[in-house]
């Protein structure tokens, strides 16, 4: 009996074992082309006059036909905007290229400043200096 009993836990354990898969380790979130590039939504844009003043909330502006569109910011620096879900008229859809140096995005179209922070999902950019000295524009994007 204690033979039938060793071999059924030996045979468990061995099956518990070979059952398990290891883990994926998790892709480093990269501030480089590749890691940028994917799908994106706009979440937010503000604008700031001052560094202290009060943010403007600057998607009040948009259309609802422009809030669900989708940038894609591809791997060989050009970037698509698709006029995604409620089609604006005429559709806002346009391509062009981007490029990325330090944590600086430039481009022809929409994703345009520096990197404020980049965590795999949530993409935050900004320009300075744009209407005003010392103003800022935030644009938050989030991966779809």
């Amino acid at each position: 009996m204690k033979i039938k009993k060793r071999a059924f836990l030996t045979v468990a354990v061995l099956a518990t074992l070979v059952s398990c898969k290891k883990e994926k380790a998790a892709q480093p979130c990269e501030r480089t082309t590749a890691g940028i590039s994917g799908s994106y939504k706009l979440k937010s844009i503000e604008y700031r006059m001052t560094p202290t003043a009060t943010p403007v909330d600057f998607m009040a502006f948009l259309d609802p036909c422009e809030k669900d569109d989708i940038i894609q910011l591809k791997n060989d620096g050009t970037w698509i905007y698709t006029d995604a879900g409620s089609v604006c008229t005429p559709s806002n859809a346009d391509n062009g290229t981007w490029s990325l140096s330090g944590n600086v995005i430039t481009s022809d179209g929409v994703v345009s400043g520096t990197i404020q922070s980049y965590d795999c999902s949530t993409l935050v950019c900004y320009t300075e200096n744009v209407t005003v000295p010392g103003d800022r524009y935030i644009q938050t994007l989030v991966k779809q």
